[in-house]
C-alpha cells in the first residue's frame, strides 16, 4: 500500500556528516508522523527523531544539537541531516511513516534500511 525508498547512508568518518532521504510512495490521503529510527549489532531499535505534518519534531537525547530532522510534504519526504557523526552513530537506519490511506485506512509503514557506519 505504501512503500518507501531510503537513500544517503554509507561510511564516513567520525565528524563528518550524512543526509538521509526517505519517499513515500502509494495510496497515501495523508502522512501524519514521519520518523527515523535505527540498530545496531545486538542492540533493540530506537527512536531518532520524528516529525509532524505541522512541523513539530521531537530528538532522542543522543541526536539533539547534531541531527535535523525535516519534511517536504508536498513530495512525502522526510530527510534527516546528521552531522557530528560519531562511531556510536553506526547503524542501521530506518525510515517510518504514519498517516491515512486513500481508502480511509490507517497505516504504518517502514523503509528497509540502510546502513550508516562511521569510523573512527
Amino acid at each position: 500500500q505504501v512503500q518507501l525508498v531510503e537513500s544517503g547512508g554509507g561510511l564516513v568518518q567520525a565528524g563528518g556528516s550524512l543526509r538521509l532521504s526517505c519517499a513515500a510512495s502509494g495510496s497515501i490521503f495523508s502522512i501524519n508522523l514521519m520518523g527515523w529510527y535505527r540498530q545496531a549489532p545486538g542492540k533493540q531499535r530506537e527512536l531518532v527523531a520524528t516529525i509532524t505534518s505541522g512541523g513539530n519534531t521531537n530528538y532522542a537525547a543522543s541526536a539533539k544539537g547534531r541531527f535535523t530532522i525535516s519534511r517536504d510534504n508536498a513530495k512525502n519526504t522526510t530527510y534527516l541531516q546528521m552531522d557530528s557523526l560519531k562511531p556510536e552513530d553506526t547503524a542501521v537506519y530506518y525510515c517510518n511513516t504514519r498517516g491515512i490511506l486513500i481508502a480511509s485506512l490507517d497505516f504504518v509503514s517502514w523503509g528497509q534500511g540502510i546502513q550508516v557506519t562511521v569510523s573512527s
